[in-house]
């Protein structure tokens, strides 16, 4: 539940346009004009495919909707009750075996069979594949602290939940038919059928044309492919499953789900299901269409390749803010999601955090902290940047957080672990991702003869700076050296000598701010290395 917003909030939110609110007034909208709307419980969701492990992309769906469902309760003053279901599709029969995963072999006998009928092929620690993933996939979203409640599809099926709603479409069967038959191939129409039974001889999920339908029985009859035989079968209580753009749109009307998000390529599912609802006599939910995540070389992101982030690796490296951060920028962009994004993404969490306190109340409301904390984002005072940290890893050579705080210290006297412990969390997170990622990419090169005599005038000039020189005086005497050493009309040149020489990377900090934490000295002595060739591998 939300929690009172001060009046300036209050009114602020009137007017701004961050997304989350955009998507909170069209569920409004949604609920004024939709019978009953006034009272019902608005139900969120989010759907989960437990054939592969769970990637960013899921959290990410969870996340954003969380933000959508904040904005709502404070839209509404905290008026309306909300749920968030997180629906696990784990009935769905196992298509293909994952890329990345253990036991493929095992997998393999498994082809078609429910995924909560498949073995863990990762040991014997849970009943089956999908509890397995739904498992991982619950750990990482209550370590985020979200307010969800899970579902199994199985466990629905199977208690009946969706028992009015399947016998609604058997009802509606021809009505759901002409809906998915014009959008098939010709083989594929002559087999489909919105319910696919659970064979009681292989256990698998049948894709089967029905040779008779019994609405007022509730059953359905096909031809078992294994024996020949007639199976005549009910649709209630987890004897059969929809396929599906059918299973969706049962779902919305058995569930009376006003609000969820899909990625672009269900475009086409959205529009089809949302008819199917309709003729279920159903109103589909409003619906947020994002961009896809995609690999390092541009590819869709899939669990079944494993091709992209899993939530415990940005974890490894990066809090659970910079994640959230993330999935907030820009949702109907297509983004890259690799671990060079890391980074960049941490700094720019840090830099929205210090903006806040200080902005004002419609600018605290498109700040994208204020989403990720649900209207509370923590005080952090941090020197330094996430950037600035590798950097500081990566020439001294530091293996522990102990000496890493030693040249932090030198650069804010008084901070301790103890009092920045955002700050202490970043150390950790800057000595894994630079022994993972940086260090074994660094490339050291020699000077070019323009660039060392503008590396020896630097040195020079760091000797005479006052003791205590501020960032800004120190990057302007690096200014000044390469200015004064031909490279005054191409300072970016100089910057990039001065990373690829020093730090055995393309590209870095901002020069002055790392000189000051790093301490004068130890700069000085960096170059005069990097002058005697002690750095860049001999040829």
């Amino acid at each position: 539940m939300a929690q009172p917003i001060e009046a300036a909030l209050a009114a602020a939110m009137q007017s701004t346009r961050a997304w989350p609110f955009e998507e909170a007034r069209r569920l409004i909208k949604r609920l004024d004009t939709l019978p009953g709307g006034g009272s019902k419980t608005v139900l969120f969701e989010t759907g989960y495919g437990p054939s592969g492990l769970p990637h960013i992309g899921t959290f990410g769906e969870v996340a954003r909707t969380s933000m959508v469902r904040h904005a709502f309760e404070v839209l509404t003053q905290g008026r309306r009750k909300t749920r968030l279901v997180c629906f696990s599709d784990d009935m769905d029969g196992l298509r293909k075996v994952p890329d990345n995963v253990p036991n493929r072999e095992m997998l393999a006998a498994h082809i078609g069979k429910p995924l909560t009928s498949v073995p863990d092929p990762f040991g014997n620690a849970y009943p089956s594949f999908a509890a397995h993933n739904n498992a991982r996939l619950r750990r990482f979203l209550d370590r985020f602290g979200f307010a969800y409640e899970f579902l199994s599809a199985t466990e629905c099926y199977q208690a009946g939940m969706f028992d009015a709603s399947l016998l609604r479409m058997l009802e509606a069967y021809d009505r759901v038919m002409d809906i998915i038959l014009p959008t098939l191939g010709p083989e594929r129409r002559a087999t489909y059928s919105p319910f696919l039974p659970i064979s009681p001889t292989s256990g698998k999920v049948l894709q089967v044309p029905m040779v008779e339908r019994n609405p007022k029985k509730g059953t359905v009859v096909y031809v078992d492919p294994d024996t020949g035989g007639m199976v005549e079968t009910a649709v209630t209580g987890g004897r059969v499953k929809c396929q599906w753009k059918a299973d969706w749109a049962m779902r919305w009307t058995a569930l009376g789900v006003d609000y969820e998000m899909c990625g672009k390529d269900l475009i086409e599912s959205v529009t089809l299901s949302s008819r199917i609802c309709r003729a279920l006599g159903g109103t589909p939910p409003e619906n947020f269409v994002y961009e896809l995540f995609l690999d390092e070389a541009g590819g869709k992101i899939s669990k079944s390749k494993g091709n992209g982030l899993t939530v415990d690796e940005w974890l490894t490296y990066a809090s659970p803010e910079s994640l959230a951060l993330y999935m907030y920028q820009k949702p109907k962009a297509a983004k890259k999601l690799h671990f060079d994004v890391i980074p960049k993404t941490v700094d720019e969490y840090l830099v929205h955090l210090a903006k806040y306190p200080a902005e004002e109340p419609k600018a605290k409301l498109d700040n994208p902290v204020w989403h990720i904390h649900a209207g509370a984002p923590p005080h952090a005072d941090l020197p330094i940047s996430f950037a600035l940290l590798l950097n500081l890893v990566s020439v001294s050579n530091a293996e522990d957080m102990a000496t890493l705080w030693g040249f932090i210290r030198k650069y804010a006297p008084h901070a301790t672990p103890e009092q920045h412990p955002v700050l202490d969390q970043l150390v950790g997170y800057a000595l894994r991702y630079y022994h993972d990622f940086v260090k074994p990419a660094k490339t050291y090169r020699l000077p070019a003869a323009p660039e060392r005599e503008a590396l020896t005038a630097l040195a020079d000039a760091l000797g005479r700076v006052r003791a205590g020189a501020s960032s800004e005086e120190l990057q302007t005497v690096v200014y000044e050296a390469g200015k004064a050493h031909g490279f005054a009309d191409n300072l970016r040149a100089w910057f990039g000598a001065l990373y690829e020489v020093l730090l055995g990377q393309s590209q870095g900090p901002r020069f002055g701010g790392f000189i000051e934490l790093y301490g004068v000295d130890n700069t000085r002595a960096l170059i005069t290395r990097a002058l005697k060739g002690e750095l860049a591998p001999s040829r």
